[in-house]
């Protein structure tokens, strides 16, 4: 019967001195003239485990010619290890090749540089940095589901395809069936014969549907894909990413930080607990200091300051900015990252211009700031970002009117504020963002599977 390294790893006692059985892969293979060291691991945990075998074995020499990336059976029995290096070790009665691999394989057991990993995407995985990365995020992405499943909110499936751009930024992928050469031929654009009868485009935000089922269910979440086409090449921005979206019925900003703050730690205490080996490896070799700096933010209370007075702080702090701070405009990642160092730990930025926020965001009493907040985490600045949304309809109407805003199409979404209105609020985290902050990798390109970017689009 086959049995998985991750069973292997936490309950060796129990398998000591079996016959064992194992599927997976060569990482790694030491030939010596007598016997020889097989680094093998099988993908169902960060470690690895060594196989030893000897000159004893009647297919001693086959197994000598096996190449580092093939995909072998090994058959043998777990022992304590006689070197140094590791507790136990597999002494091999037999390993038999289920896939060879080539001399060419380009995972060989040597330091790669992420831009080459990055070009052999479908083969990364298979290295300790990916093999730590994407476990850790499959884990944040179980703590982010327990975490709302625990505390009362439904799971809402918001649409992909969309007429609405919530965020009025007009950065929408177009979705069509139209043919384009034609109509770069004629010049001419008829919606009514497209798919949907419609301009539609792929969603920059499940946020305004989900208002609409928080009016329903009182506390709702999302975390699904959202697709933004801006044309930008830093090192936090993809054209495909996802998202975690909550809305809370009768909840206003303050209550809407307290959830934030919440919920961050406990993801960050769920993966320090469950993802052990991978964040000891990447606080080794990616961030030094990772684990320290994450488990930081868990024994501090996260400071709540006003845009007003952060800018304030910036404009007299002896550090020269590159970019510099002003009253009543946005901030810069030099901003963020000082003033979580200024506060030394998390920052929630509160009470934002109106005129550089999203049109749904509840205006406050001064009629020149919203409701809307951020929260900065050292070493990767806004993490969230979320407001109380405006309940009142003359109110949003007149907001609307202000951006000369049409209303065609979400006419569904201004009534929610006739149709037994609340108070209500909302964040969305990028689930990327969050991954370079809990990973310390620095690039949203390696946190993600297959990376969508400008003029990138493989696989």
């Amino acid at each position: 019967m086959q049995q998985y390294l991750k069973e292997i790893h936490e309950q060796n006692e129990k398998f000591m001195d079996k016959e064992i059985e194992l599927k997976g892969w060569i990482r790694n293979h030491r030939k010596q003239k007598e016997f020889g060291f097989i680094d093998f691991y099988d993908g169902t945990c960060f470690k690895s485990i060594q196989v030893v075998y000897d000159n004893k074995l009647k297919n001693f020499d086959s197994i000598q010619k096996l190449k580092n990336g093939s995909a072998i059976q090994v058959l043998g029995k777990l022992i304590k290890s006689v070197g140094s290096g590791q507790e136990y070790e597999i002494s091999a009665t037999d390993v038999v090749l289920i896939g060879d691999c080539p001399d060419d394989y380009p995972m060989q057991p040597k330091r790669h540089t992420r831009e080459f990993l990055r070009e052999q995407a479908y083969l990364r995985p298979r290295v300790n940095l990916f093999q730590a990365v994407f476990r850790v995020r499959s884990i944040a992405a179980h703590a982010i589901h327990t975490y709302f499943q625990e505390n009362g909110y439904l799971y809402v499936h918001t649409p992909l395809i969309t007429k609405n751009d919530g965020e009025g930024a007009g950065e929408m992928f177009q979705v069509t069936t139209l043919d384009l050469d034609r109509i770069a031929k004629s010049g001419k654009v008829d919606y009514d014969k497209d798919f949907y009868g419609a301009k539609v485009g792929l969603t920059v935000t499940g946020q305004l549907e989900g208002e609409t089922f928080a009016m329903a269910f009182n506390k709702i979440y999302t975390f699904g894909p959202t697709f933004r086409a801006e044309n930008s090449n830093t090192k936090t921005h993809a054209s495909e990413f996802w998202m975690i979206e909550p809305e809370i019925a009768f909840c206003d900003i303050n209550g809407l930080m307290d959830i934030e703050e919440d919920m961050l730690k406990f993801i960050i205490k769920y993966v320090l607990e469950h993802a052990k080996d991978e964040m000891e490896f990447l606080d080794k070799f990616v961030e030094n200091g990772l684990i320290e700096k994450l488990k930081d933010v868990l024994g501090k209370t996260a400071t709540r300051i006003s845009h007003k007075d952060a800018i304030d702080i910036l404009q007299k702090a002896e550090t020269e900015f590159e970019y510099k701070p002003v009253q009543g405009e946005d901030i810069a990642k030099e901003h963020e990252k000082y003033l979580t160092t200024y506060f030394n730990g998390p920052v929630f930025l509160t009470d934002w211009p109106k005129d550089i926020k999203a049109f749904y965001m509840k205006l406050n009493p001064d009629n020149k700031t919203v409701a809307a907040v951020d929260l900065l985490v050292p070493g990767a600045g806004e993490l969230m970002g979320g407001s109380q949304r405006e309940e009142n309809y003359d109110k949003l109407i007149a907001r609307m009117d202000e951006l000369k805003m049409g209303k065609e199409g979400l006419d569904w979404y201004i009534n929610l504020r006739k149709f037994g209105g609340c108070p209500h609020s909302g964040f969305g985290m990028g689930f990327e963002r969050l991954l370079i902050y809990l990973t310390g990798v620095d690039n949203i390109r390696d946190v993600i599977p297959y990376p969508r970017t400008p003029r990138s689009a493989e696989y």
